[in-house]
């Protein structure tokens, strides 16, 4: 005899649905903000070294000239920016240093690219030694005048402007930041290309 009784029905025989595996993410690099100061206190003592030397020696003389003219050393005290631009700006321009002295401390907390922890290092070289020059030399207050002393090609920036480690340190360090940037590769760590591919499949995921 048959049950009618509808409490009493056929016991669930269908298989559980078996759990996809989630695909474990990838661990993030290490952080990298040691290699922004290292390189960062390494190329400021650099810029800091060399102005102190050509300004004890070179005060007043004649250029020196050195690689068979490629490079002529001469002080120039310049109250501008980076390669003499900007003349008579110089407290703006103290300020605007320590304002990228200041982002850049607090950007490389989130750090985990090495190479962008060069470039910014470098960056904060070039920044750092000249805001010291625009904080410590003469008239100083914020309106020191930099040491300039490489002069590329001919004298008197004649060939090209004349310029000083620092101002080398921030045009290497932004030509890296930028190459980097080009390549697809962020700051911390990540390829702007795979964000790219992962974005449709996890679309994909949240529409199954």
């Amino acid at each position: 005899m048959v049950s009618t009784d509808p409490s009493h029905s056929e016991p669930d025989t269908a298989a559980p649905e078996e759990a996809v595996p989630e695909t474990p993410a990838k661990p993030l690099p290490k952080r990298r903000v040691g290699w922004v100061f290292a390189v960062a206190v390494v190329f400021w003592a650099i810029d800091l070294v060399t102005k102190n030397l050509v300004a004890a020696n070179l005060e007043g003389k004649e250029p020196v000239r050195i690689l068979g003219g490629l490079i002529y050393l001469q002080v120039i005290r310049n109250p501008g920016a980076a390669f003499s631009m900007a003349t008579g700006m110089t407290w703006v321009l103290a300020l605007v240093a320590l304002a990228v002295v200041i982002a850049i401390v607090w950007l490389s907390r989130r750090l985990r690219s090495i190479g962008w922890a060069i470039g910014l290092g470098l960056v904060l070289a070039g920044a750092t030694g000249n805001l010291t020059d625009r904080i410590f030399r003469a008239p100083g207050g914020l309106q020191g005048h930099v040491v300039d002393f490489i002069s590329a090609f001919a004298p008197n920036g004649k060939g090209f402007a004349i310029f000083n480690i620092a101002d080398s340190a921030i045009c290497v360090g932004g030509a890296l930041i930028v190459l980097l940037s080009l390549l697809g590769k962020d700051y911390d760590g990540t390829s702007t290309k795979d964000k790219k591919k992962a974005e449709p499949e996890k679309q994909q995921e949240e529409q199954a």
